[in-house]
């Protein structure tokens, strides 16, 4: 691992452990164990360090969604459904990454292509929904972006503990099945 790549790891691992204040240029460096001036030679901005955090936390969920469908059956609705609780696993296990990921100033500055790498894992969650609700009167991208709205309401909700508080759950499952069924329908 290449030093570049080390210093975004560690900025991510400090991220989701301490939060968004603790991740700086400085203190990423002293954890790496390099002087403080070294991530400045591949990060000159403070946003491109949290660009390059969020791309990797994009790519890493990418792989956990491929992992969750590699071998699923050839269902749209049970694929939607891994889809979904990988979603949700990746923002309990990666809180920092998660929020930060989908950080309006991120996402529109351009930095790494952060915007082609959020882009696609949407348009597979549109595809799914097209198969699952062939000629339905609600375009596909609508539906998509409703249900993933309510999958990051959920991952939000779980993260604060409202959700577990106010349904008494210690698993989001249930209430992701009830996000599916309310957007596809009753699986066959």
């Amino acid at each position: 691992m290449g030093l570049r790549e080390r210093l975004v790891q560690v900025g991510g691992e400090l991220l989701d452990r301490d939060g968004p204040s603790a991740v700086t240029l400085r203190e990423i460096a002293r954890r790496a164990g390099v002087s403080h001036g070294a991530p400045r030679r591949y990060f000159p901005t403070h946003l491109e360090l949290l660009s390059a955090i969020a791309r990797d936390g994009f790519e890493e969920l990418t792989r956990r969604a491929e992992a969750a469908l590699d071998g699923a059956p050839d269902d749209p609705y049970q694929q939607t459904a891994l889809l979904g609780r990988a979603y949700l696993d990746f923002a309990a296990d990666r809180p920092g990454r998660y929020d930060l990921m989908f950080r309006h100033d991120l996402l529109e500055s351009g930095h790494l292509g952060l915007r082609d790498t959020s882009l696609p894992l949407f348009r597979q969650l549109s595809k799914l929904i097209d198969q699952a609700r062939p000629g339905a009167d609600v375009p596909s991208d609508v539906v998509a972006g409703a249900l993933w709205a309510n999958l990051h309401g959920i991952a939000h909700l779980w993260q604060l503990r409202s959700l577990p508080l106010a349904t008494g759950l210690t698993d989001p499952q249930p209430v992701l099945d009830a996000v599916l069924t309310a957007h596809l329908g009753r699986p066959t």
